[in-house]
């Protein structure tokens, strides 16, 4: 791997970086954090064409349903958890990625607005996510449910996975984490290789991870950190997105490895020239476009194996 991204990676890199806060360091509260977002120009709205968008309770929690069939049933179900840190973001930041999930995979993406950190820590996001899981099964009986995530949703999902195994259900065919958070200690090295200059920074980790499991006791939680404290066995085969140049680099490697010793069936796909988030940034790259189509082709595939 180079030492540096290339001039076209490095470019994007710099203008998400110039649109987004100190966090951690020059932004340290909440309430300021939103008004900084809340001051920032309205994304565009997705150019991606989906049958049926539908807002819906799904016993509490708000989801955001994205039907490539309109209706017409048998298409496999995916739960999908978003990005943020667990502090941010939420059903209109991921709206573009959850459609192009579902006319890529030509399944149904039922994507969870969970409750927020600080204000909500531990456990209230994963269960959220878990009675959304559990909503979706009911709701769309009988056909494949998977779930997915990037970023803290990468985490978020991996524990759907966890709390459906542990609790009896409901059955999972298979887990898609893209560049997972899973690691609050931050001991991997890509965390020191990466801390700086890649857009997500160890700043942002810190404070995101203070926010949702403030205290050492809950970061020994195996719903909290998987990758240290989870027992993976008997989980659903997995696809693993890592970049190269994203501190989160080694959670997503090192959770990929724990998997296949604990004999689940996973699949890593390294971009050794990618930053945290590339996923998104399918309109400004060509190389995330094509890894975005790779992962939602695996995505696809999965749910229907």
């Amino acid at each position: 791997m180079s030492d540096s991204p290339a001039p076209e990676v490095r470019a994007v890199i710099d203008a998400a970086s110039a649109n987004f806060p100190a966090l951690g360091t020059e932004l340290t509260e909440i309430g300021d954090v939103r008004a900084f977002f809340a001051s920032r120009p309205a994304a565009p709205t997705p150019d991606i064409a989906v049958a049926r968008v539908a807002d819906r309770d799904a016993d509490g929690v708000r989801v955001r349903v994205y039907d490539p069939t309109d209706g017409a049933g048998g298409a496999p179900v995916v739960v999908f958890a978003h990005g943020g840190g667990f502090c941010l973001c939420g059903l209109d930041s991921h709206d573009g990625f959850c459609r192009a999930m579902a006319v890529a995979t030509d399944a149904v993406v039922v994507s969870v607005d969970y409750r927020l950190a600080p204000e909500h820590p531990y456990p209230a996001g994963p269960e959220d996510c878990y009675t959304a899981l559990l909503w979706a099964a009911r709701t769309f009986p009988g056909r494949p449910l998977g779930v997915a995530g990037d970023s803290a949703g990468g985490n978020l999902a991996t524990v759907m996975a966890l709390m459906a195994r542990d609790r009896g259900g409901p059955a999972l065919v298979c887990q898609a984490l893209y560049y997972p958070m899973l690691d609050p200690d931050r001991t991997g090295g890509s965390h020191r290789r990466n801390a700086h200059g890649h857009f997500l920074t160890a700043d942002h980790l810190r404070w995101y991870w203070d926010g949702y499991a403030p205290g050492s006791a809950l970061r020994g939680e195996p719903y909290v950190a998987p990758l240290e404290y989870a027992e993976l066995a008997g989980l659903p085969r997995a696809y693993v997105v890592t970049g190269g140049f994203d501190p989160l680099c080694d959670d997503g490697l090192g959770y990929a490895t724990a998997l296949a010793e604990a004999g689940v069936e996973v699949r890593s796909a390294h971009y050794p020239g990618m930053f945290h988030g590339f996923l998104s940034m399918a309109g400004a790259l060509p190389q995330a476009a094509r890894a975005r189509a790779e992962a939602f082709a695996a995505l696809g595939r999965d749910l229907r194996r």
